[in-house]
């Protein structure tokens, strides 16, 4: 409205008094410089010099269930860890893991692996609902946990992961990889902490996914099962608000789920979408199963994050703008517009996470910070209103 409002005061400028008294009046006084842009400036941005990892672990591999775990394992070893053994129960799961690890050994049970008093860390991207009593077990066999989010999809296994956390003071990592192994996400951290964009007040999550059925195991479909798609998907934005925002306490707005589009599984949602607060920021977070074929990858994912003295986007996995590949961030504040390719930026989460296994520290996420963000995204699905009933 405001902007026909400003071409009707033009036209009838001009009609009354003639184009030489319309000329009178500058243009920036109708917004049109507003409307003028410039290409960014581009910043490649070099890859870090970095030394080999100092610290080293032996760590296994227990479940395989979701491709997440490739993403781990190889988190871990950039980050000095050793592999020693792996076990799953199903045995195409484990031809393809050992085909890329050939090295690695296949254990008989779970319990083989957790007994061993050589593995410090077990890394795990199970079914779902099997995640934290399986993390359980290895805290109070003594070893540190790394599992795929979400890495908890009930408030009961919540509340039992927490309190064997706490008395056996071992590390329960949910490695939100959205975060964690994305360099577009790793170079807006950085220039987050480094004021950028002044404090960040708000940060909008999108995580849109390709659905193909025939891909996917029966348990994907089961909300028991897999947590349900806040809970799921989820938890990766819920991470990044907290992060990105910097908050330590945080509660859910609203929450609504629905199943638009995957009839023949009714109990399944295929859209969500959720709102968050701390006490200086807020987030708005939607996530669903539509991407179309036309799109040359599985999802269009971005992240949005607003300060007092600009914004950053990230169009983490494609442009359709047209740059190659992933990993984009653009960044405006009162000073410049830039474009950065943050194809070769170092992603430090595997070698911080093998450093707090052997010197005990939280460098790698804070054990707060990733409890928070899991329990926001069991609230949300837990309180989430159904859509289309």
């Amino acid at each position: 409205m405001e902007f026909n409002r400003r071409n009707f005061i033009r036209l009838s400028l001009a009609s009354s008094t003639g184009m030489a008294a319309g000329a009178m009046f500058p243009n920036d006084i109708f917004g049109n410089e507003l409307h003028q842009t410039s290409q960014p400036e581009k910043v490649i941005v070099k890859p870090k010099k970095l030394s080999k990892p100092t610290e080293s672990i032996r760590f296994s591999v227990i479940g395989l269930n979701h491709g997440h775990i490739y993403g781990q394992t190889e988190a871990l070893l950039e980050g000095g860890g050793e592999l020693v053994s792996v076990y799953a129960k199903e045995a195409d799961l484990l031809q393809n893991f050992t085909r890329r690890y050939p090295n690695v050994k296949v254990a008989k049970s779970e319990d083989e692996i957790i007994s061993d008093g050589s593995i410090q860390l077990v890394a795990s991207a199970s079914i779902p609902i099997d995640r934290a009593p399986l993390g359980i077990r290895v805290m109070q066999a003594g070893k540190d946990f790394m599992v795929d989010k979400p890495g908890i999809v009930t408030m009961d296994q919540f509340k039992k992961v927490k309190k064997v956390q706490q008395e056996t003071q071992r590390i329960y990592s949910i490695m939100y990889s959205e975060r964690l192994r994305n360099r577009a996400s790793v170079q807006a951290g950085e220039l987050v902490q480094a004021g950028a964009i002044g404090k960040v007040v708000q940060t909008i999550g999108l995580g849109p996914h390709r659905m193909r059925p025939d891909s996917r195991p029966d348990w994907f479909f089961d909300p028991g099962k897999a947590g349900g798609i806040l809970c799921d998907i989820g938890s990766h934005q819920c991470d990044q608000f907290l992060f990105y925002t910097n908050s330590a306490k945080a509660e859910v707005s609203l929450s609504q789920v629905g199943n638009f589009n995957t009839s023949d599984y009714p109990k399944y949602m295929d859209f969500g979408d959720m709102s968050v607060r701390s006490p200086h920021a807020t987030g708005y977070i939607r996530i669903d199963w539509f991407t179309p074929e036309g799109l040359g990858t599985w999802g269009d994912g971005r992240t949005f994050i607003l300060g007092t003295d600009g914004y950053i986007e990230m169009r983490k996995y494609v442009d359709i703008a047209g740059r190659e590949g992933g990993d984009h961030l653009f960044l405006v504040n009162q000073k410049e517009t830039k474009y950065y390719d943050c194809s070769q930026v170092h992603m430090p989460y595997g070698e911080q996470l093998v450093s707090d296994v052997v010197n005990r520290t939280e460098t790698a996420m804070t054990q707060d910070h990733c409890f928070l963000a899991s329990e926001l995204a069991i609230k949300a699905q837990d309180k989430a209103f159904m859509l289309n009933k």
